[in-house]
């Protein structure tokens, strides 16, 4: 019995990366068993066939590991997938809640931009001064969730306020989640649970208003969850993405509720990866940036909230697998 035969090849024929491969590989296969069957037949033909049989193996040998090797790709991919929907909403504190939410926004958002992401707006909602009551954008990019994985939680910041006028120091909040776009989820939802609601997408000071209702919101009746998309020009394209956008939560309520049952058995996470979870205090005073789970902190929060955030990211990684080899 050769190596190939025991190769399982069922699962590589109904996924479009390998079924090229796959069907290549049976072809192969198919050719094997002629030829051993033609030595069989023929002894003076055994010593060719036994050197063909060698050759088709070393073939069908390279399209296994190429099919190995993209189903590995893709496991990785679906762990840690390329898009996610960053939410940033502000919390407690106010109007300068709203401008530290900003603050994230943009943040996040030059990061982006050093790594050569793309970011697309699907939703936002302003306050008079600028800043965001709410924000939930799109990132696609090679290791964006890898990359921000453990940002959800609460962001605090601790700063004066450039209205405050006595010089007290405001403590305000904003939360932030990181909702990875998986290509495919455990959740099975029922469309009679799913509500659905569209408007008109509107710009700053009436520009870019559409005519027609392209916004979509989308509310998932059990459990309150709701969705909005304002970034296509088309309906359909608004309702697709709020769609993909509410599977993500839930799938993300599905994931945080199984971690809470087996919370004692998580030894390897940073943080509960809850948004109620505060994580991080931006003190503008002090120039410094603390993270709670580490218990570490960084200077020059200027440079930080300018987007410069890969020495914080990546030690928060680092903690995270020597949590998990412990």
């Amino acid at each position: 019995m050769t190596d190939t035969e025991l190769f399982d090849i069922e699962p590589f024929r109904d996924n479009p990366k390998t079924a090229f491969f796959a069907s290549e590989y049976e072809r192969l296969e198919r050719e094997k068993q002629e030829v051993q069957e033609m030595g069989k037949s023929d002894k003076e033909m055994a010593e060719l066939a036994e050197s063909d049989v060698a050759r088709i193996v070393e073939q069908q040998k390279h399209l296994q590991k190429e099919m190995e090797r993209i189903a590995t790709e893709e496991e990785k991919e679906e762990q840690f997938p390329n898009e996610i929907v960053l939410e940033i909403r502000a919390g407690a504190g106010g109007d300068e809640a709203s401008l530290f939410a900003a603050d994230l926004g943009a943040m996040y958002r030059a990061y982006a931009e050093q790594k050569g992401w793309a970011v697309r707006v699907l939703s936002e909602s302003k306050n008079s001064l600028g800043g965001y009551k709410e924000l939930v954008c799109e990132m696609r990019g090679q290791g964006v969730y890898a990359d921000l994985r453990f940002e959800t939680g609460v962001h605090r910041v601790q700063r004066i306020p450039s209205t405050e006028k006595s010089g007290r120091i405001h403590t305000s909040t904003a939360s932030v989640a990181v909702l990875p776009m998986r290509k495919k989820t455990k959740i099975q939802v029922d469309p009679s649970e799913i509500e659905m609601e569209f408007s008109r997408s509107g710009g700053a000071g009436g520009q870019n208003v559409n005519k027609v209702e392209t916004a979509v919101r989308l509310i998932h009746t059990p459990t309150g969850i709701d969705v909005r998309c304002t970034s296509e020009r088309k309906q359909e394209a608004n309702r697709e993405k709020a769609m993909q956008m509410l599977m993500a939560k839930l799938q993300d309520k599905h994931d945080q509720e199984a971690a809470a049952k087996h919370a004692e058995l998580r030894k390897g996470q940073v943080g509960t990866g809850d948004r109620s979870e505060k994580i991080r205090t931006y003190n503008v005073l002090q120039d410094r940036v603390t993270d709670h789970r580490l218990k570490q902190s960084w200077h020059n929060i200027e440079s930080i909230l300018a987007g410069n955030i890969a020495d914080i990211l990546a030690a928060i990684q680092e903690a995270s697998e020597r949590a998990s080899e412990e």
